[in-house]
């Protein structure tokens, strides 16, 4: 049975169509994903993301294991500061992509895809130390992405976070600061998944509705309205970020998937480092790369790319962008692919669509701002 966020009643009442998705039923649309993508590009939207996963690691050298377990350097983060990394086997291929928060050193929280859950808590059990506590702690916390060139704006004039102005219009870009309301723990973070200006709120689920709710009720002057998955999808896809299950997998390594800015082979150890250490050296045998179609047809994951009339990988993630309006693809190819490739097709339902290497990102937003 699926299970539901802390916010699925407010989204059944704002009229969203809710479909299964990781296990959860969420909206997949409200008003449709065009116009919710338009929102996030231009004013400030609202995610549930109550079905990511919060793995909380605690107790003395939760710190260095956290670094031991990922690809990034934990060890070299400061207090409130946050790294996006990976999780890797010891093939070096990737088990989720991820957020780890540093709170001290005996506390890190380590933010999930909803799909590897389970999978990077009992990866988790299986390599630490005694001593250490982990728990996955999801189900009791609601999680909201308030995303947007209005997001600060939406946020500061909130009734419920009004009170932190100050500190939320100094937050710098992956940082984070906590504070408490009616003696619970709430984290606030300036992190996202749209390309955008935006934060993200974690908090008791049982307080999840009240401030989803009041940010959306009083924010009309900001333009505020809720997202679904469907736009999370396209938002995500322009700036060129990556999603588990397209860009990465168990069969792909960061650096195949262009991520090799998270892996710090010069750190001490980690699992997968001996691996990646030696695919780097004989470089990795495929590329992430931007692919724009100039020919007729959307290009979606699995399609086979050609170059040359030879089969040198496949779509991982392609829609028709809404904001550059063109159809785009990300594309997992053979290194041997040159920069300036001619004669690029891809396989659209057996026809053979004609395309041009394009650079990656391809949209820059408000995210820095």
């Amino acid at each position: 049975m699926a299970l539901k966020t802390p916010l699925y009643d407010s989204h059944v009442e704002r009229d969203g169509r809710i479909v299964e998705f990781a296990g959860y039923l969420m909206p997949v649309t409200f008003e449709g994903i065009v116009a919710e993508h338009e929102t996030v590009r231009t004013k400030v939207g609202l995610f549930d993301v109550s079905h990511m996963g919060e793995i909380f690691i605690t107790g003395p050298g939760a710190v260095d294991f956290a670094d031991y377990a990922v690809t990034n350097s934990v060890a070299r983060l400061d207090e409130g500061q946050i790294c996006y990394t990976v999780c890797c086997n010891e093939k070096g291929h990737v088990l989720d992509d991820l957020l780890v928060y540093r709170f001290s050193d005996e506390r890190v929280l380590f933010v999930v895809n909803a799909v590897n859950v389970e999978k990077i808590f009992e990866h988790l059990l299986s390599i630490a130390p005694d001593g250490l506590k982990i728990r996955d702690l999801t189900s009791g916390i609601g999680q909201i992405a308030v995303q947007g060139p209005a997001a600060r704006d939406l946020l500061v004039s909130d009734p419920f976070f009004s009170r932190l102005a100050a500190g939320i219009k100094e937050l710098e870009y992956y940082r984070f600061f906590t504070f408490e309301h009616e003696g619970a723990e709430i984290l606030l973070s300036r992190t996202g998944y749209t390309g955008e200006l935006g934060y993200e709120i974690y908090l008791p689920a049982k307080m999840a509705k009240q401030v989803w709710d009041g940010l959306l009720d009083g924010g009309g002057e900001c333009g505020a309205a809720p997202i679904g998955l469907g736009a999370r999808d396209t938002l995500r896809f322009e700036p060129g970020y990556c999603l588990y299950g397209h860009e990465l997998d168990e069969d792909t390594s960061p650096l195949e998937a262009g991520l090799s800015w998270v892996v710090k082979l010069g750190k001490d150890d980690f699992v997968g480092r001996e691996a990646l250490a030696g695919e780097k050296e004989e470089k990795p045998a495929r590329k992430l790369i931007g692919i724009e179609v100039t020919g007729k047809g959307i290009p979606r994951q699995g399609f086979a790319v050609h170059h040359d009339g030879e089969t040198v990988g496949k779509v991982t993630s392609g829609t028709f962008s809404p904001t550059l309006k063109k159809p785009l693809a990300m594309a997992l190819v053979k290194r041997a692919v040159p920069k300036k490739a001619e004669g690029i097709t891809i396989d659209i339902r057996g026809r053979a669509a004609s395309a041009v290497r394009t650079p990656l990102p391809f949209y820059k937003g408000s995210v820095n701002d």
